[in-house]
């Protein structure tokens, strides 16, 4: 009964949200009836660099899923995140002045993840380094780290991250694992979000681990204003983490 309550209450949230989401749009988004053009919508562009990767490798339903939030060991480094547009362009205050506001929204997201995937049945948790600022990418503290473990245990790892702002991001996708053997869930998830390149920017360091990066979209415009705003929150918080879950679901063929 707990679990029919939270999707029948989780379900009615994403209807209204949806419904707030299209009377905020133009009318020209009342036609679109394709999944990928209403995503789009709130998740802003999807990458458009030239990909030719397929995963293909069956996975079991039992699959250990770890989710970890992007840059959740980085801050006060190079590679802390973005502030995304609101803060760097036009002055908005940082939603916690001790970290990036891509970590304050990708530790947000990770959460949502894990506790909708508990409830829907997967074998999924996250990571937290509990350090916000580790040095050598190497420290068996670090996500890297963390992940690579993970898998070698015959798990599957991700990051979440939101990209950049403007034309220093290039939008959602998924950045695959750089392997032979990517899977029928990194290539829902490439569906769902777009796909990276294999090597993308030759080679970063969470992939050459074997760890995926997911990143949601760029932190700008739509997308960031509804995160930002109390009025939608939290509701684009789960509507994103739903997109994840259902297409970690559909790649395990939980239908």
């Amino acid at each position: 009964m707990r679990f029919g309550l939270y999707f029948s209450n989780l379900f009615l949230s994403q209807q209204i949200f949806l419904f707030s989401l299209f009377s905020f749009t133009s009318s020209s988004l009342f036609a679109e009836t394709n999944y990928q053009k209403n995503s789009s919508s709130i998740l802003g562009p999807r990458v458009s660099l030239k990909s030719d990767w397929v995963g293909t490798n069956k996975v079991k339903s039992s699959l250990q899923i770890l989710v970890m939030a992007g840059h959740a060991d980085s801050q006060g480094l190079a590679g802390a995140g973005t502030s995304g547009s609101a803060v760097a362009l036009y002055g908005s205050k940082p939603m916690d002045p001790t970290i990036s506001d891509e970590l304050f929204w990708n530790l947000k997201v990770r959460d949502a993840i894990v506790k909708l995937g508990k409830a829907r049945g997967l074998n999924i948790s996250s990571y937290e380094p509990g350090i916000r600022n580790i040095d050598d990418g190497n420290d068996p503290k670090t996500n890297w780290s963390f992940g690579a473990r993970h898998i070698r245990e015959g798990g599957y790892a991700f990051e979440i991250h939101f990209d950049s702002y403007g034309e220093f991001g290039f939008g959602s996708g998924l950045i695959p694992a750089i392997t032979r053997s990517l899977n029928t869930v990194d290539e829902s998830l490439a569906r769902r979000f777009g796909r990276y390149p294999l090597f993308f920017r030759g080679g970063l360091g969470a992939p050459r681990r074997g760890i995926r990066i997911l990143e949601i979209g760029k932190l700008e415009g739509k997308l960031e204003e509804m995160l930002r705003s109390s009025s939608s929150q939290k509701e684009t918080i789960d509507y994103v983490a739903l997109q994840i879950v259902d297409a970690i679901s559909d790649g395990l063929n939980l239908d």
